[in-house]
């Protein structure tokens, strides 16, 4: 997190010293209603001809907007046959085509899967996480980016695996992150939030370029993520380095998380955790 590349127990043990046992009155605290799971009435568990499409979630009144793509994700959570089926959808009256992020390409070799999964990763001003984005999503992200799948010999099962291992990478640079976000355990008992992101993909940061200075290579990829720390934006830098793919859980990137040099906090923070690991 501070001056290496994220590794389990570097910070664990100090940070869970000092976390602080949440309010019994924190929101994200209390008992939460069971989830549902779906109902046998939903055609995705039922042997029904499959049709792609795409809608958006009506969005928690008073909440920030967020990304398109998180609108009415959790229709695709749930049952995304009849998602793609409603009637109240958001068609374009324009051209009586759904969003164009959930339909195949026109050369697109195979059908792709339209559902989403539920990340573990709190959204900023909503009630729900954050929902990663389907086979189809990505595909078209891709394309949108300049990829041409004619260059790589895909298949279908190789989406599945990519949207497996875009997850695990997510769920891994969070739970990196709440390790650093545990020395602010006390100002913050509710814990953060993920406001929004980016990628960088070239723009290395000061770090990634010294350490190719020294010979290591370059993170193939960088996010930079803006967390709310109870009302304080908090950015953190992720640099994505290759590792060794682990056919178990997905994981595959090596990850080095730290706060940004944004704040005096951020600077005492990694100064801090930098000293014991220095100690340790």
């Amino acid at each position: 997190m501070g001056s290496g590349v994220s590794s389990d127990g570097a910070l664990t043990v100090r940070a869970e010293a000092i976390e602080a046992v949440p309010p019994q009155g924190c929101p994200m605290h209390q008992v939460q209603p069971t989830k549902a799971s779906p109902t046998s009435g939903c055609p995705m568990h039922q042997a029904q001809p499959f049709k792609a499409s795409s809608l958006s979630e009506v969005p928690i009144k008073g909440a920030e907007a967020g990304p398109a793509h998180q609108d009415r994700a959790y229709e695709f959570v749930e049952c995304p046959m009849r998602a793609a089926e409603a009637k109240n959808s958001d068609i374009d009256p324009a051209n009586m085509m759904p969003p164009p992020n959930q339909i195949p390409a026109p050369d697109q070799p195979f059908k792709l899967s339209i559902s989403r999964e539920e990340s573990n990763i709190p959204r900023h001003g909503a009630e729900k996480n954050w929902v990663y984005p389907s086979e189809q999503m990505f595909w078209n992200a891709m394309l949108r980016k300049g990829w041409r799948w004619r260059d790589d010999d895909l298949a279908p099962q190789d989406m599945t695996n990519i949207i497996k291992i875009h997850n695990k990478n997510n769920e891994q640079a969070w739970q990196e992150i709440l390790k650093w976000e545990a020395l602010h355990a006390r100002e913050c008992p509710c814990g953060p939030t993920l406001k929004r992101f980016g990628g960088k993909a070239k723009e290395y940061s000061p770090r990634a370029r010294v350490r190719h200075w020294m010979g290591y290579e370059l993170p193939f990829d960088r996010h930079d993520w803006i967390v709310d720390r109870c009302g304080k934006e908090v950015r953190y830098v992720i640099d994505y380095y290759d590792g060794e793919l682990n056919r178990e859980n997905y994981q595959f990137s090596i990850l080095d998380v730290r706060p940004a040099f944004d704040s005096l906090d951020a600077v005492w923070d990694r100064m801090k955790v930098a000293w014991w690991r220095w100690t340790s």
